[in-house]
């Protein structure tokens, strides 16, 4: 009786490979790329990836002998998940963080949905996607020597200069798992020894470089297209991420169809998104849609004619997807009501608070009007970033401040600036008719408490009080006793560029618009 089949759920036998034979030839084909990340980042890269294995493989044992279930370590599935989580995260992460993901991606993932081939997502994905929610300013910190610093494709966007082949090789800012060449590498080797099938990483390759092509700034740029395929975890998702055989489809069809819709997503996310590397989000999506792409793409024995009893119909879409879509069209009526209710008191806040930044940045002035010069100025940028040299910074709005005499007091510029740490920065800059920095204001700063937060405080702002330069650099290193010198918040450097770059632009619109 021992040997009798048994009906269960996926993954079911689909090659000569054993569940446990897979894994392991996953795990090997990974290591090429965790020894490029160690590598490139050191020793704490290292001790990340002992500990994401180590927490899944503990978490999955600990579940097991709590619930009495089979013990399942030995198929490897565990320490792919932590060893595919490590790889997604940034080398200096504390190491509670790969902890907390991996046994989130196990314990609510994988083991509460019934154990390998019950989880209708990839646990490495979810735990990662857990990760920038809960901890979005730790885990989306990346770090080069010691300093918080942009990865190529947020370089990219910025209109920076970028060396594509440093990002191909894992030599440039990001994760551990960064070097497209050692993925690309373990992924065919992966390809070759019969773990995965062709169809999905080429569909999805595919498919994203079409995307990105046709609707990126570069178009068909070959220089373009190969940085976006080196950096972001494309390559990664599409050969060791999407593969999954839990959560991809069955069919040779379906899998194409499967790879098509990941491209489309994360080209989509790439080119339109706040995020460049949004590859996990695409990848979740689509595993969403495995069980409707299964029962679209498998097709039906020849000679097999399927019996139209009325009793026996069967909706494709699930009660339970039903129910949730009236919940949620339900919360977002809800939520647009009150939206509704409320958004006449949050203008009236808002502009409270961004005139007490102009008096705070411009303490002479009685009353703030705009100037027709200046607002025929930032009408020309057509809401485009402002010159070249700025990053992404944005003028939004331009005033003159003006005293009780009605003589002119200052003027104020408010610039937002988007490639602060946790997104983007806006602050008022107070700038005299001679070109002094009269003060900073924020209005929007939404970075780390204790660390890009610190930027608000005023050891930080009263550094550009009453300076007159043309133009700030920031300091890194701490200890400038130059003018035109900015000292970083530590470890908060990339905040600080982007306040430094906001100030820049403000100061050289003044100049060159303020007659």
């Amino acid at each position: 009786m021992s040997r009798l089949y048994n009906i269960s759920s996926s993954p079911h036998v689909r090659s000569r490979l054993t569940t446990g034979e897979i894994m392991y030839k996953v795990i090997l084909c990974l290591l090429p790329a965790a020894a490029v990340g160690v590598w490139r980042h050191g020793l704490h890269a290292l001790l990340i990836i002992a500990a994401a294995v180590a927490a899944a493989m503990l978490t999955e044992f600990a579940f097991e002998r709590a619930t009495g279930r089979p013990d399942t370590l030995k198929d490897g599935s565990a320490a792919v998940t932590g060893l595919l989580l490590a790889l997604c995260l940034p080398a200096g992460v504390p190491l509670y963080v790969p902890v907390v993901g991996s046994v989130f991606a196990i314990l609510f993932v994988k083991c509460f949905f019934g154990g390998l081939g019950h989880n209708f997502m990839n646990p490495a994905l979810a735990g990662r996607c857990f990760l920038l929610i809960s901890f979005s300013g730790i885990v989306a910190n990346y770090t080069s020597d010691g300093f918080s610093s942009a990865t190529p494709l947020a370089d990219l966007a910025a209109g920076n200069p970028v060396n594509a082949l440093d990002a191909f090789l894992g030599l440039s800012n990001g994760v551990i798992g960064s070097s497209a060449l050692a993925l690309l590498a373990g992924g065919v080797i992966l390809w070759l020894l019969g773990g995965i099938t062709l169809e999905i990483p080429a569909a999805t390759l595919l498919s994203f470089c079409l995307f990105v092509g046709l609707f990126g700034e570069q178009g068909f740029d070959s220089g373009t297209l190969f940085l976006h395929l080196s950096a972001g975890g494309i390559v990664m998702g599409a050969f060791f991420m999407a593969t999954d055989p839990v959560t991809s489809p069955v069919t040779s069809g379906g899998q194409i169809l499967y790879g098509i819709l990941i491209g489309l997503l994360g080209g989509m996310f790439r080119v339109f998104g706040s995020s460049a590397d949004s590859v996990s989000y695409a990848i979740i999506i689509a595993n969403m849609f495995t069980p409707l792409i299964d029962e679209i793409s498998v097709p039906v024995p020849f000679g097999c004619r399927k019996q139209k009893d009325p009793s026996a119909k069967r909706s494709l879409i699930p009660v339970s997807a039903v129910i949730l879509c009236v919940i949620t069209l339900i919360a977002g009526v809800c939520l647009s009501g009150v939206y509704e209710m409320t958004k006449d008191i949050i203008a009236e806040q808002q502009l409270a608070a961004k005139i007490a930044s102009y008096k705070e940045v411009c303490p002479d002035a009685e009353e703030f009007a705009s100037d027709a010069g200046m607002d025929a100025a930032i009408a020309a940028l057509d809401g485009e970033v402002y010159g070249v040299d700025f990053g992404r910074s944005y003028i939004n709005e331009a005033v003159v401040g003006t005293d009780a005499s009605g003589n002119t007091a200052g003027y104020v510029i408010s610039v937002t600036s988007r490639d602060a740490y946790d997104g983007s920065l806006t602050l008022s800059v107070g700038v005299s008719a001679d070109g002094t920095v009269s003060g900073i204001a924020f209005t929007e700063l939404n970075e780390t408490a204790g660390m890009g937060m610190l930027c608000g405080e005023d050891a930080f702002k009263d550094q550009f009080k009453g300076v007159n330069v043309e133009r700030f650099t920031l300091n890194k290193a701490g200890g400038s006793s130059a003018d035109d010198e900015i000292d970083s918040v530590s470890g908060a450097s990339t905040t600080s560029g982007a306040v430094v770059n906001a100030v820049n632009a403000a100061l050289d619109f003044c100049a060159a618009n303020v007659k």
